[in-house]
């Protein structure tokens, strides 16, 4: 990443550690938390890494993980009936075009379900994506000024061979209030005075 040569560089959202993170607070919000689902595109390249780390992670929070593979859409809604059968009470949403181009039906089978699920991106939080429950992960803000700042560097001739690829620095957590509220969950203060944005 750090000389990425040619004439290839730019800003990645693509980090080892928001994934754990999530599942973490996750449980600090639902501390009786057994059984995670985690919808996944394993067709993505780099989403089984995040699926490994999510693994390793929940052993030590007393949570048992449970893979949904969605490669396309038409199987989201029986991704949702397994992760049901199977008694899951939460949802974990790994980022990649296809879950962030369903983010609105992904919230609304959330929803109909009654699974407290953690999202990648405040897009999936927002209420015209369907009003999903938290998110967590780097700010998309700060990464499309980071995007506008290379434009400018080449365009002022800087060769993009020289210019290493980005990876986030800031990360935000967004918590929405109402789809708590639907769920009947009450998020801890300790979560609260965290979040970059709470939506009430």
């Amino acid at each position: 990443l750090t000389r990425p040569g040619g004439n290839v560089t730019g800003v990645t959202n693509v980090i080892p550690g928001p994934d754990v993170k999530q599942l973490e607070l996750l449980k600090q919000v639902v501390p009786e938390l057994t059984h995670v689902a985690v919808l996944w595109n394993p067709a993505a390249s780099d989403k089984a890494g995040e699926w490994r780390r999510i693994q390793e992670a929940a052993p030590a929070l007393g949570v048992e993980l449970q893979s949904l593979e969605v490669r396309s859409s038409d199987k989201l809604e029986s991704a949702f009936e397994a992760a049901l059968r199977k008694g899951a009470r939460a949802l974990i949403v790994l980022w990649d075009p296809l879950t962030f181009s369903y983010a609105r039906r992904i919230a609304e089978l959330a929803a109909k379900s009654r699974l407290s699920a953690m999202y990648p991106d405040r897009w999936f939080v927002s209420e015209f994506s369907g009003g999903g429950f938290m998110a967590y992960g780097p700010n998309s803000e700060e990464m499309t000024q980071r995007v506008a700042a290379y434009v400018d560097r080449i365009l002022k001739g800087a060769k993009p061979a020289d210019l290493p690829v980005e990876q986030p620095t800031k990360f935000e957590l967004v918590v929405n209030l109402k789809t708590a509220k639907a769920l009947g969950l009450t998020i801890p203060q300790s979560v609260l005075s965290r979040a970059n944005e709470v939506i009430e």
